[in-house]
Parts: C-alpha cells; sequence; structure tokens
C-alpha cells in the first residue's frame, strides 16, 4: 500500500510538473521575441531626401517642448546656445535665451565656484550634476543625453528597404522612432506578457518590454504662440525635428555641398569623355 501511496504521489509531481512547463511555455510563445515590438511609423519630414531643408517655424517650437518638458530629466550637453541662431533666432535673441539659464562656473581668483547667467558661447546646461544623481532620481535608469539622440537611435531596415534607402538617402530612422515612442504609450501589452512594476508599457520602446520613462507629453501641455495645434503628435513632431536638428545642424549645407559635386563629377566626366574622343577620332584601330 505504501509503495502505491508513494508511486501516485511521484505520478503527481510528474503531472504538477509537466503542467506547469506547458504554462510556461505557453507564456514564452504569447510574449515578444524582438524588440521594438512594433516597427517605427515613417513620418513625413520637410529635412528628407536629397533636397530637404529644416522648417525654422517647426525647430523653434521643437526647442519650446525640449525646454518646457524634456530638459527637466535630459541633458543637451553638446549643443551651444550660439548655435540656436541657425533656427532664426538673432544674436540678440540668443543672449537672451542663454541668459535664463544659471551656469556653475569657476573656479575664481579665489579658487571659489559660482553660478552666472548663461552667455551663448556656452552649452546646455544638463538638469542633474552626475549621472549617478540623474539615475537616483529617475527609478535607477540615467536619461540618455540629446545631443546625438536622433543620429544614435532608429531601427534597422532590412533587405530591401536598405536598399533603396542609399538612393533616397533616408535619414530619418532616429526622428521616426522619436515620435514613435513619444505616440505609442496608450495601448495595452499583448497577452501573457509580464511589466515590471515601476515602468511603463511602449511597442516601440528598444530595448525591452518597458522603459522607465512615463509618457512625458500630453496635450495642451505647451503654448504655442503660432496656432500650431497642440497635441501630443505635433509635439512629438515637432521635438523630433529639434533633435535632429541638434544632431546634424549642418545637414543643408552638406546636402548642397553633395549636389555641386555631384554636378562637378557629371561635367567632368562628359569633358573626359569628349576629349578621349577628340584624341583618339583619327588613330587607325
Amino acid at each position: 500500500m505504501k509503495k502505491i501511496l508513494t508511486s501516485l504521489a511521484l505520478l503527481g509531481l510528474v503531472v504538477a510538473g509537466t503542467a506547469a512547463i506547458a504554462a510556461e511555455e505557453e507564456h514564452n510563445a504569447a510574449a515578444p521575441t524582438h524588440f521594438p515590438i512594433n516597427e517605427p511609423k515613417e513620418m513625413s519630414w520637410s529635412f528628407a531626401g536629397p533636397f530637404g531643408t529644416y522648417d525654422k517655424a517647426q525647430l523653434q517650437r521643437g526647442l519650446k517642448v525640449y525646454k518646457e518638458v524634456c530638459s527637466a530629466c535630459h541633458s543637451m550637453n553638446l549643443v551651444a546656445f550660439r548655435t540656436l541662431e541657425g533656427l532664426g533666432y538673432s544674436e540678440g535673441q540668443v543672449k537672451t535665451l542663454a541668459a535664463e539659464y544659471t551656469i556653475h562656473d569657476g573656479p575664481n581668483d579665489a579658487g571659489d565656484m559660482f553660478d552666472r547667467p548663461g552667455k551663448p558661447s556656452d552649452h546646455f546646461p544638463a538638469p542633474f550634476p552626475n549621472e549617478q544623481a540623474a539615475a537616483a532620481a529617475n527609478g535607477g535608469a540615467a536619461p540618455p543625453d540629446m545631443s546625438l539622440l536622433a543620429k544614435a537611435r532608429g531601427v534597422e531596415r532590412g533587405f530591401p528597404r536598405f536598399v533603396f534607402d542609399i538612393f533616397t538617402q533616408y535619414a530619418q530612422g532616429g526622428p521616426d522612432y522619436i515620435h514613435s515612442l513619444l505616440t505609442g504609450y496608450d495601448q495595452t501589452p499583448p497577452a501573457g506578457m509580464v511589466i515590471p512594476e515601476g515602468t511603463h508599457y511602449n511597442p516601440y520602446f528598444l530595448s525591452g518590454v518597458s522603459l522607465k520613462m512615463p509618457k512625458p507629453l500630453s496635450d495642451g501641455q505647451v503654448t504655442y504662440d503660432d496656432g500650431s495645434p497642440q497635441t501630443v503628435d505635433q509635439y512629438a513632431r515637432d521635438v523630433s525635428a529639434f533633435l535632429m536638428w541638434a544632431a546634424e545642424p549642418h545637414l543643408e549645407d552638406r546636402k548642397k555641398t553633395g549636389f555641386r559635386v555631384l554636378v562637378f563629377l557629371l561635367l567632368f566626366g562628359a569633358l573626359v569623355y569628349m576629349t578621349k574622343r577628340k584624341v583618339w577620332a583619327e588613330v587607325a584601330h
């Protein structure tokens, strides 16, 4: 009798173990195995293509969104105030904008550090004194610096799209990703997906099922003076374009130079060909 009870107990453990394994496999099958879960939406940008240019009004709105929302957590250490003249601001306006910030400087002649108003030659100050303080204030994950974010982020586009990207000069992967991320918070996770406590689900996040940053934008959060829509989608578009400019402020000059080089090469190639025809025209073959 004792052997029968023991056998039944072992059988029960085997059945329970099998059920647990089956449940785990079902859960794993439901959970995604790649990130981002959704690819970024391909947007229409004024700076796209070989002849694209920045929309300065949009860049100014994007700067406003960065100042009033993003700068509370994200630094932009590589961007100097003086470069904002590229957004259409005058020298006086840049000086006024820089003076709104407090810069920790020094040491002075007495060897002490001090605070002073910002100057055009200064860079945007970081919201935290160091990376450890930034991480401690944001649930253990330090917010990334935004200076080059639009060039550093972007989902790899598989075959055959990356082939066409060479000819269309597609370089908007970063802005597409940032826009999708900022507008992708209010979505329901797939069945079976476990969202860690203290994180927020976003199907466009590159590195996992969720991220520490809560939804940063809401309708009516930033006031526009030019009558543009004050919606999450418009805010996301504008700040994404601004971050693209911050990462590549000389994009327009680069495209103009590239076009001139191509025209020169075509003309030079035509001249070389005609010279070759002239030189060898009377030579017997």
